[in-house]
């Protein structure tokens, strides 16, 4: 057992992180048109500043969860918060966009070394009993970035250019690194003296982003070549780690612990069909409903504030409750969340969407908390870094499939062409399919989340 003194600074830093890394996400999507104007670029070019950051972290999450196993989670999450905030420096005095999307790989590296090891050390230092309660208080803060960043990052990017969207970071990441050195003593290297799988990880990068890259060009003819060495590659990314003495994720998580897959696989349906909300809500309010950045805004906050508001009482129930219980009961009010949407007309109200919203929240909060919980307590001490790496990378291959769909099903109903009102009954129509594919989705992921089994809380 841990003191007291050193639990609330690993809770204080596991905060400051949780917010600091979508904050960031979040509010640099506001000042996207602002660094196009000021480097003249397409929208092609423009995709690959987030992509950049998207891809790098889910590539490094994996390989850098198992490197902070073998030699130090405090080690591995100081390094991520120096290449974080030095990242963020780089970005702000970037000249053109190609030093900003080499500047965004190294901000996305560093934030895969701080969610590996974050989560990874939260469990670490708090019994099990308490586990869930710390895990929701940390995907609280997650959402309070979310929540926060469209309204800082379009504030600060209208009054302040949009540099300040990454020297806002700064202090904050000066702070935590702060916190760590002077608080946080052990390294939590429980599986110290085993090697490094090397091979594996390189494959499994090649698989990765090659994958990622597949989706992300949907639907022309490059992705489905891009789809398949992604899917060739980490086939015998595998294979290798099943022949392999150290492997860099061991795949028998998978095959031979019910609850750690079934929760991934939960995990990884609830992003695929709930991460383009918001960007398929934003063209709806903008353009159908004809309201500004600002009030679209207003309205879209309204999901991250109540899953804010729900996720620590959701954690707290995952350590009374068998989280499997709670967690599907989040999954299944996300599939009645969504259905609204599917019927979503011109002459919607703006209360009937705030309604949909906030019961998605919820459901959000009463999943997200309590599937965590289950497949960090469904692992041994060893390889929680391991764990919160696939976490990660679960959420991060769920957001490119989310919006992989959204693009596929726009280039179908909508064509490649600008948005304008000609084209609005064609958008309706596509929102209203998407909504459908994500509600049947999202109800598959209720059985996945329901079959996990017993996680068996101490």
């Amino acid at each position: 057992m841990y003191p007291p003194r050193l639990r609330h600074a690993a809770l204080i830093i596991a905060i400051l992180s949780s917010f600091m890394t979508p904050f960031m996400g979040s509010s640099i999507n506001l000042a996207l048109p602002a660094i196009a104007k000021e480097f003249k670029i397409d929208a092609v070019i423009l995709t690959w500043i987030p992509t950049a950051y998207l891809l790098a972290s889910a590539v490094c999450l994996v390989p850098f969860g198992r490197l902070a196993d073998l030699y130090g989670r405090k080690k591995v999450f100081v390094f991520g918060i120096v290449a974080f905030s030095l990242s963020s420096l780089l970005c702000a005095l970037a000249t053109s966009a190609f030093q900003l999307i080499l500047f965004r790989i190294l901000q996305g590296i560093g934030s895969a070394m701080i969610f590996a090891t974050g989560l990874a050390i939260l469990t670490s230092v708090f019994p099990p009993h308490e586990r869930g309660k710390v895990l929701g208080i940390s995907v609280a803060a997650v959402y309070t970035g979310l929540s926060l960043g469209p309204v800082l990052g379009g504030l600060m990017t209208q009054h302040f250019t949009w540099r300040s969207v990454f020297l806002v970071v700064l202090p904050l990441g000066i702070a935590i690194l702060v916190l760590v050195l002077w608080s946080l003593k052990e390294e939590w290297a429980e599986a110290k003296g085993e090697a490094f799988d090397l091979r594996g990880s390189l494959i499994y990068g090649i698989g990765l982003t090659s994958f990622i890259c597949g989706v992300s060009l949907l639907p022309s003819q490059e992705s489905l070549g891009l789809l398949i060495l992604g899917a060739a590659a980490l086939c015998a990314f595998v294979m290798w780690e099943r022949r392999t003495k150290s492997p860099v994720f061991p795949v028998d998580l998978f095959t031979a612990n019910r609850v750690f897959a079934f929760s991934s696989l939960a995990a990884f349906i609830n992003y695929s069909a709930t991460f383009a909300i918001t960007f398929l809500l934003s063209l709806y309010l903008q353009h159908i409903k004809g309201l500004g950045p600002r009030d679209a805004g207003l309205i879209l906050i309204s999901q991250p504030v109540v899953m804010a508001a729900c996720s620590p009482v959701a954690g707290w129930l995952s350590d009374k409750i068998e989280p499997r219980i709670v967690a599907t009961a989040g999954m299944l009010l996300t599939t009645m969340g969504l259905v609204p949407f599917i019927f979503l007309d011109q002459g919607s109200s703006i209360p009937f969407l705030l309604t949909g919203l906030v019961i998605l929240g919820v459901g959000f909060a009463l999943f997200s908390s309590p599937n965590t919980n289950a497949v960090m307590g469904s692992v041994e001490k060893k390889v929680y870094g391991l764990a919160s790496g696939a976490v990660g990378t679960m959420r991060l291959l769920g957001m490119m499939i989310s919006m992989g769909t959204a693009t596929v099903v726009f280039a179908l109903f909508i064509g490649r062409v600008e948005i304008n009102e000609a084209s609005y009954p064609a958008l309706v129509k596509s929102i209203g399919i998407l909504f459908l594919l994500f509600c049947i989705l999202c109800f598959g992921g209720v059985f996945a989340s329901m079959v996990r089994g017993k996680t068996h809380l101490p």
